[in-house]
């Protein structure tokens, strides 16, 4: 026995489409989740869409799941949130978080789904991926009690940043990005708000996170001397201009990169996937968390949606998508058939 499902697929660059697809029966040690939301990451998501893989970079920017190649026809996402149908007795009927696209029903191994804490709500869960970014960063960035920081880009990855920053003690803490709107969901994660021009300097770090060379160079204007930028952004295919000359050796500034693929080497041997992903839920109990989830579908428009995102016709941080309920008519059918 069979199950149908749906799927999205990226089916050339700039064109993404729902299919049907078969899904296996799970296997003793496998799980069956029906999706209840998924969350477009929008940085990444939005440059596979357009085909911005950079070709180097191919085998290394794959999705746990992923079906297909870049630049396409590919399966991609890893913001999904279900409750397990079928498998072990202690998973079945639990929310889950998985590494997962946007599909309507899947079966992956029990070991790659995450149970969602009773205290967070599936709608928040899809940030689990994006808050472990964050997480590994500052296993990174080593931040210490008093610090003066900047994170400068209020994207996906910059406010999950200052949102966890915001509870270390004594820190100053400004969210710094070109749009003024951002200020209110700076207020929301308890952090300053700064524009690029009146960003405080002589900082002990600064996280990058805006994907723009006017943000880097930005970054390094305003560390303190011997002071790190930890770079977070993901450019894709696109050039990047930096600013080392000037006061950059001078200054005896650092430019750090960090990203999530791999457990940080400052945890690493101490921490594995699991643990990093199972704290990610855990901080994901802050309600002030809501506030990066700033627009919503359902699933049949996400071809529309994310061709939207990519444009940049629709802003969002966290673009959160919607599934059919079980009772609904699209809901996926058990088919001897497979059809």
């Amino acid at each position: 026995m069979t199950y149908s499902a749906r799927a999205f697929w990226l089916r050339t660059p700039g064109q993404g489409e729902i299919r049907s697809v078969v899904v296996p029966p799970p296997g003793p040690d496998q799980v069956l989740v029906r999706t209840c939301f998924t969350g477009v990451s929008r940085g990444t998501e939005t440059l596979v869409f357009r085909g911005e893989v950079p070709e180097s970079q191919h085998e290394v920017m794959r999705a746990p799941f992923q079906e297909g190649d870049f630049p396409a026809p590919v399966k991609y996402g890893y913001l999904n949130v279900g409750v397990v149908e079928q498998g072990p007795p202690d998973l079945v009927g639990r929310t889950v978080f998985c590494l997962y696209p946007h599909q309507t029903r899947y079966v992956v191994p029990a070991s790659a789904v995450t149970v969602v804490p009773e205290n967070v709500p599936p709608s928040r869960a899809v940030l689990a991926g994006t808050v472990e970014t964050a997480v590994n960063a500052l296993w990174d960035a080593a931040p210490l009690v008093g610090d003066r920081i900047a994170v400068v880009g209020a994207g996906m990855v910059g406010c999950c940043v200052a949102a966890l920053l915001a509870r270390f003690p004594g820190v100053r803490v400004q969210l710094v990005d070109t749009d003024p709107a951002r200020e209110s969901i700076a207020a929301a994660l308890g952090v300053d708000f700064a524009l690029p021009a009146d960003a405080a300097g002589d900082c002990d770090l600064v996280v990058h996170a805006s994907a723009t060379s006017a943000g880097l160079a930005r970054s390094l204007e305003l560390l303190a001397p011997e002071a790190t930028v930890v770079e977070l952004s993901w450019y894709g295919d696109r050039p990047v201009s930096v600013p080392l000359g000037e006061f950059f050796h001078s200054r005896r500034l650092a430019v750090r990169s960090s990203q999530v693929g791999s457990i940080s080497p400052a945890r690493r041997g101490r921490r594995s996937y699991a643990d990093r992903l199972a704290l990610a839920l855990e901080l994901l109990a802050d309600p002030a968390f809501d506030t990066l989830i700033t627009g919503e579908c359902a699933f049949e428009e996400l071809p529309t949606t994310l061709a939207r995102l990519a444009s940049g016709d629709l802003f969002a941080l966290c673009h959160l998508v919607r599934y059919p309920s079980p009772t609904d008519a699209d809901a996926t059918k058990p088919s001897d058939s497979g059809e």
